[in-house]
């Protein structure tokens, strides 16, 4: 097995702003809905540091190119749904967290699926995540995107 780098992360509870996309594709559909509100509501300019998150939701699954994704950006307590756009609180949990692109996105979460079997961690229930640390807020998304692997567990 090919050595990824981890490290083990406690990500705090937090308030985000959730878009859905389904279908073939939907990563893009979420993200342009998740811009468009981060745009709008001038989270853009508001000097906050905003933490994009995103999953699979519900999975890809055999016979079938459908699947959702659900792309979270961080907010504020008192920011306010908008249109199709809705307000969540995520309780955080214990994670471990590798960094990728996407282009190599599928078998890194595979080597940190297997890191995790190896590992003294348990496997968890709480959501894993996707943050991406070069959002696509003025281009499009591109293999070379940096995104942090969590894939969560327990001791």
């Amino acid at each position: 097995m090919d050595q990824i780098e981890v490290r083990i992360v406690r990500l705090e509870p937090l308030r985000v702003a959730a878009s859905y996309g389904f279908g073939a594709g939907p990563e893009e559909l979420a993200w342009q809905q998740i811009i468009k509100f981060y745009q709008e509501s001038g989270l853009d300019q508001d000097g906050a540091q905003h933490r994009f998150f995103g999953f699979n939701n519900p999975s890809p699954s055999a016979g079938s190119p459908n699947y959702g994704y659900e792309q979270w950006v961080t907010v504020a307590a008192d920011t306010a749904a908008s249109g199709e756009i809705k307000m969540k609180n995520f309780p955080g949990g214990l994670y471990a967290v590798t960094r990728t692109t996407l282009r190599t996105i599928t078998e890194d979460w595979h080597k940190l699926f297997l890191w995790r079997e190896a590992s003294h961690y348990l496997a968890a229930n709480h959501q894993w995540l996707e943050e991406c640390l070069t959002p696509p807020l003025d281009a499009a998304i591109t293999e070379d995107m940096q995104l942090d692997l969590y894939i969560p567990i327990a001791e």
